[in-house]
């Protein structure tokens, strides 16, 4: 955003003037010729041809006159008729620059514009910078590195898995598992929730369709994590869900989950039973997963299967396993059946 600020204390440098006169010339000059090739267009029509030479001029081939080239006309030279196409402010602004030139005691009412840095939090620090240093750092050590691989991500992308994860900001997939460009279509939600097809159109579902449907994944893994605020919602929620909260609206998803929970852990505490229900809400994303029948039938043919996982990230363990379809149901009162199970420490 550029803001303009009055500047009091004392004039600003030959040299910044001369910046900032050359910037808004510039501009103008520009704007000028657009203006051109836009005036010309609405005047000839169609039936004429515009060929561009030197400078901002345009001549036109099969008419009786030629359009004069502004860089070679009164009118471009004329400094008044360029301040004329600016905005008030900017005319003001240049008008108090030249002004300041000249005579130094109009200085004092000089104004000045400036880039605010939208970017620094409350303690000064930079986070744009950093990010652009992150970003330059990744351009250098990877993306020139393996500029053949990225130019053809840039046509088509093959990804193995489908991931379905966490929103929290500690658990990102692609820091924990290494996922490289172009290996995982991704989607993160608030308590890596899969609806069942019963429950309409979300996001999470409509990033399912693409993945399965056109892309045609091979794997889709649903990652669940320890101390999730999600579960925390869903476990200490009541029966009646205020409908003016949209997490409490989203994690009633999940409700399925909560039940069995409250079920096989009652005896538990309540941090017990939410870390209990972290994982029996994979399982049970895991199930509503074969409500859509495009994935039940791929899943049947063995050209699709489906994950799950658990990042304990206290400890910083990983538990893998998959669904085996022929022990799951998708009933209400179905249990997952897996397989494949591992741990990682």
């Amino acid at each position: 955003m550029i803001t303009y600020m009055a500047f009091k204390s004392k004039a600003p440098n030959a040299k910044a003037i001369t910046e900032m006169i050359c910037q808004i010339r510039y501009r103008t000059r520009t704007f000028i010729s657009r203006m051109v090739a836009l005036s010309s267009s609405m005047v000839f029509g169609d039936s004429f041809h515009c060929t561009p030479f030197s400078g901002f001029g345009y001549s036109f081939v099969g008419s009786r006159r030629n359009f004069p080239n502004p860089s070679t006309t009164k009118f471009a030279k004329d400094e008044g008729a360029h301040l004329a196409l600016l905005p008030s402010v900017e005319r003001n602004l240049v008008s108090r620059l030249k002004a300041s030139s000249n005579s130094p005691g109009l200085a004092q009412d000089l104004i000045n514009y400036k880039v605010k840095n939208v970017g620094k939090t409350d303690g000064g620090q930079d986070l744009f910078g950093e990010m652009k240093q992150r970003f330059l750092n990744f351009k250098e050590q990877k993306y020139i590195k393996e500029l053949e691989h990225f130019q053809n991500l840039a046509e088509v992308q093959y990804p193995k898995f489908m991931v379905i994860a966490c929103a929290d900001s500690r658990v990102c997939p692609s820091n924990i598992l290494g996922f490289e460009p172009g290996e995982a279509f991704m989607i993160r939600n608030v308590a890596n929730l899969v609806p069942p097809l019963e429950n309409g159109p979300s996001e999470t579902n409509a990033a399912l369709e693409f993945a399965v449907n056109t892309l045609e994944v091979g794997n889709i893994l649903v990652i669940g994590h320890s101390s999730c605020a999600g579960i925390q919602t869903l476990m200490s929620m009541q029966d009646d869900v205020d409908s003016r909260s949209f997490l409490k609206k989203w994690v009633t998803n999940g409700k399925v989950a909560k039940l069995r929970t409250k079920a096989d852990a009652a005896h538990f505490s309540f941090d017990q039973q939410c870390r209990h229900c972290e994982k029996e809400s994979i399982n049970r994303s895991l199930l509503n997963l074969l409500t859509y029948p495009w994935i039940q039938e791929r899943v049947r043919k063995e050209s699709l299967s489906i994950h799950g996982g658990y990042y304990d990230f206290l400890n910083c363990t990983f538990e893998k396993w998959t669904l085996d379809l022929k022990g799951s149901s998708t009933g209400e009162e179905g249990s997952c059946s897996v397989k494949d199970q591992a741990f990682w420490c």
